[in-house]
């Protein structure tokens, strides 16, 4: 017998005496089962067009962002279950759920109706009108990692109760309810959401303190509970600026809260550092404190002014909040693979949750990355043979990047804009031009289809063009939840 044989038959041996004892081997008492780890990035409003011209704008027409190189790919139909151009609360819920469901719904049953919430005369929203028999909830896959014993997270850099985090986390007729939502993240407190689990979401980073405050404290809350006060108590770690999140050691804290802003969290391009953390900060702290959980965790990280930034058809903001975005991606994957390396046991995913109507105008030549005395793709269409500045039938040249609908629209010849140049379309507040006009602020979705990368645990899944409510599934079973 060559040594190769003794070896095996020795194996073999000391594996069935292993199985015949009663006492099982040292290293099957020792083995753990790894944690399952899900990371959703979610572009908000992040169409194919505002990833090319972030790409560009960033990194030159040859360049790579970091979601270029995710190596599973798709694409997905965005409509909703009454309309063709979704909003963000269905979309983001038919993720999180599987279900399709009308515009303005968070997380409910197809057949809820969206009920806007009582207002005053003002406007102001007062409370919830959704009805008593007005749908059932749909759980997500927040819920589903909750009930699994993961540890659970939402991020994002809009009000943390904005359309987006809130489908992850509750169920209710209209997204206009911040109020609600708000209420069904407090542990034991009424309102809350008690899919959740007794504990709740572990941690909750982003704005929107004014929803968590009462109105002599100068938030919006009529029912005068401070809610911040009641997550401390149930103990909380809170930061409300940049100094206190980076006080707080996310390897030594179970449960995080931060708020802050009233509102929205700035624009990356206007974000002042020491006031508000990044969205890679705040995600990579996150992974921090849920990465303690040895069952692991669900993480949603959402890149929410981006969409904001197109209604406002101010291009230079959503292309600098998409490389933020791609940041925080960038980010949370060279974390990740400090403990699982190959991310065998880690599924992210990153996507959007419908288009915007951006578009990338005329031959332009080729401009390379936006940089100083360069305004790159948020120049003016110069002539990619000659260099020269491109002209429409009034004589006026016109910027690389327009939009299908927004506020600013010249209403007759555009002859009078024959000095716009790189400077003026290049500015941080330049607001593009739309073929059709409407209100400020009020450029509205597309309904292409946007992308999906994956990467990790069960990415190969991913694949073809699929419908958003397929993702649900899909991360699901990728994860193994």
């Amino acid at each position: 017998m060559n040594r190769k044989s003794i070896y095996i038959a020795g194996l073999s041996a000391a594996l069935i005496a292993g199985c015949s004892s009663d006492t099982p081997p040292a290293a099957a008492q020792l083995a753990t089962p790894a944690p399952k780890n899900v990371i959703f990035f979610l572009g908000d409003g992040m169409g194919m067009t505002t990833l090319t011209a972030a790409r560009i704008y960033s990194v030159g027409e040859d360049g790579e962002l970091t979601i270029d190189t995710l190596p599973e790919t798709a694409f997905v139909k965005t409509f909703s279950n009454d309309a063709q151009v979704t909003d963000s609360a269905p979309s983001m819920a038919a993720y999180m759920t599987g279900v399709k469901m009308n515009n303005e719904v968070l997380s409910m049953s197809s057949d809820t109706v969206a009920v806007s919430p009582i207002a005053d005369a003002n406007g102001n929203k007062l409370g919830n009108n959704c009805g008593a028999k007005n749908g059932t909830p749909v759980t997500t896959l927040l819920e589903v990692s909750k009930a699994a014993g993961l540890s659970t997270g939402v991020v994002t850099t809009t009000r943390v109760t904005h359309a987006t985090p809130a489908a992850t986390y509750s169920h209710i007729c209209h997204r206009d309810l911040e109020n609600d939502i708000a209420a069904a993240v407090v542990p034991g407190g009424a309102g809350f959401n008690s899919a959740l689990g007794s504990t709740g979401l572990d941690v909750l980073l982003g704005g929107g303190s004014q929803f968590f405050k009462p109105v002599k404290d100068g938030g919006k809350r009529a029912d005068g509970r401070d809610l911040i006060a009641e997550m401390k108590a149930k103990n909380y770690a809170y930061a409300s600026n940049s100094t206190e999140f980076s006080a707080i050691d996310g390897s030594k804290t179970d449960k995080l809260l931060g708020l802050f802003t009233s509102s929205h969290m700035s624009y990356d391009l206007d974000r002042d550092p020491a006031k508000e953390p990044s969205l890679a900060d705040m995600a990579t702290k996150a992974m921090d404190v849920l990465s303690k959980n040895t069952k692991g965790y669900f993480l949603m990280v959402e890149g929410g002014r981006i969409d904001h930034a197109l209604h406002e058809t101010t291009a230079k903001k959503a292309l600098q909040d998409t490389v933020a975005f791609d940041n925080a991606i960038k980010a949370v994957i060279a974390k990740a693979k400090l403990t699982d390396p190959e991310l065998k046991n880690t599924t992210i995913v990153v996507t959007a949750d419908h288009d915007h109507t951006l578009v990338l105008n005329g031959y332009a030549k080729r401009t390379g990355k936006t940089a100083t005395g360069n305004a790159g793709v948020l120049g003016v269409v110069k002539n990619y043979v000659t260099g020269a500045v491109e002209k429409d039938l009034d004589g006026a040249p016109y910027s690389i990047i327009g939009f299908g609908n927004g506020e600013n629209r010249v209403q007759a010849s555009r002859a009078g804009q024959s000095s716009l140049d790189d400077t003026v379309t290049g500015a941080n507040t330049y607001h593009q031009e739309a073929v059709v006009r409407v209100g400020v602020g009020s450029e509205t979705h597309g309904g292409t289809d946007v992308f999906l990368g994956a990467i990790g645990k069960g990415s190969e899944t991913f694949m073809g063009t699929i419908d958003n409510t397929k993702v649900f599934g899909l991360v699901k079973s990728a994860a193994g939840l």
